[in-house]
């Protein structure tokens, strides 16, 4: 498989994991909650992106053989990526609760 194939297959995973907070009633994937509290969603989305972010260390490791050293813009930067890419999911849910 080529390098293309697993950039675009590391990007659907992200932008899954961006919206499902915002689009399931499970906490933290697994548990089953009546209501979820926005602290609840958002928490969520940190910890989402933690496990993103362990995720493409270990596909860069994993494909191109060696880590990038990178300074805390590029960890800021890929935060806020993430959280555009939650965008979809968080409308849908204030669409649904405003409607």
């Amino acid at each position: 498989m080529t390098v293309q194939y697993y950039q675009w297959s590391y990007l659907a995973v992200v932008l899954a994991l961006a919206n499902w907070p915002w689009l399931s009633q499970r906490c933290f994937l697994v548990l089953q909650c009546e209501q979820k509290a926005v602290w609840m969603r958002l928490l969520e989305t940190l910890v989402l992106f933690v496990l993103a972010g362990a995720m493409g260390r270990l596909l860069e490791q994993r494909v191109m053989g060696n880590l990038s050293n990178q300074d805390w813009e590029f960890y800021w930067v890929s935060f806020f990526v993430f959280l555009v890419f939650a965008f979809p999911g968080f409308m849908y849910r204030l669409y649904r609760i405003s409607h």
